[in-house]
């Protein structure tokens, strides 16, 4: 999508010395990464390591004419026809973009986080449902505070699906990922004891991780897990819960029997009164889990059993 530099300099609420019109679709937050320059608006970042300001003046050379800055240097006074987006935090205007523009989209997304496994869970749930959705999910692991918005901005109206993680290490931060990403079905795959030195405690961490899902229709996860489990509850989250279980039958999705082979896993469950079987090609727990995570996610999403079946068998490793 295309986005005039007007719009956006009211939606990130930057200052201008002037603004000329102009229109963008790609957003550069890595000199290295240009590929059209002319289409880019570059974010100048700051990090402890390093400062976007300072390749503004090789990118001008380069063609581009949009920057969002959180600093007016005097060397960019002699570009007069380029736009210069002023804010007080760079990584901040770049989130607010991304929020306005997942907010032009009524599909679907699915929002995971949890301390491992996110992103095979993403991969398996488009190997499982491709076919039915045209998907934009997250690129690799881009789960931080910079590739969230970075994966948002992929979304365009040819989608019918969005598949985005969210990762954590600092408190406060998935305040700003959640309405980046404004998931409508979560799934939170386990709590460990990544990043923990940052939080006060697990359970800190992990009602932390809950807040991604606040406005879900549904929140996905292991009912098994009583650490997640109690979480879940304490969060009062208004989304109904499939918390699927090998232990509990009242569980909205039953996990029956679990056979491990030499080369596979033999799944039998039971959901909305139906018995169903299906086969993955792992052995190990966390592909199991993350199979089931995934099994949900399907489910919820009316995908008939023989083809999860079918699909289920076929799951490449990631």
């Amino acid at each position: 999508m295309e986005y005039a530099i007007k719009e956006i300099a009211r939606v990130i609420g930057a200052k201008t010395n002037q603004l000329l019109d102009d229109t963008v679709s790609l957003l550069l937050t890595d000199s290295r990464r240009l590929s059209f320059p002319e289409q880019s608006l570059f974010f100048a970042l700051k990090t402890k390591t390093n400062d976007g300001h300072r390749y503004i003046q090789e990118l001008y050379k380069l063609r581009v004419r949009n920057f969002v800055v959180s600093d007016m240097l005097p060397e960019f006074e002699s570009m007069k026809d380029a736009n210069f987006l002023i804010v007080k935090d760079t990584l901040r205007a770049l989130q607010k973009l991304a929020t306005h523009h997942r907010k032009q989209f009524n599909i679907p997304v699915i929002g995971i986080t949890g301390s491992n496994g996110k992103t095979i869970v993403k991969e398996f749930l488009y190997q499982l449902l491709h076919n039915e959705f045209n998907i934009v999910r997250s690129p690799r692991s881009y789960n931080s505070q910079l590739g969230v918005p970075l994966s948002v901005w992929q979304m365009s109206e040819k989608n019918t699906l969005g598949i985005f993680e969210a990762g954590i290490s600092q408190p406060d931060e998935m305040e700003r990922l959640q309405p980046i990403i404004a998931p409508t079905i979560g799934i939170i795959t386990n709590i460990g004891e990544a990043h923990q030195e940052n939080f006060l405690s697990s359970n800190q961490k992990c009602m932390e991780k809950l807040t991604l899902f606040k406005n879900c229709d549904v929140v996905i996860y292991n009912g098994d897990d009583e650490f997640v489990s109690n979480c879940v509850a304490k969060s009062m989250l208004s989304a109904r819960e499939i918390a699927w279980s090998r232990k509990d039958m009242e569980r909205p999705l039953y996990i029956s029997k679990v056979e491990k082979r030499d080369d596979c896993t033999v799944i039998s469950y039971r959901y909305l009164d139906m018995d169903n079987i299906f086969c993955i090609p792992f052995i190990d727990d966390a592909s199991i889990e993350n199979a089931l995570n995934c099994l949900a996610a399907c489910l919820y999403l009316m995908t008939p059993a023989d083809q999860i079946t079918e699909r289920m068998a076929r799951l490449e490793p990631i």
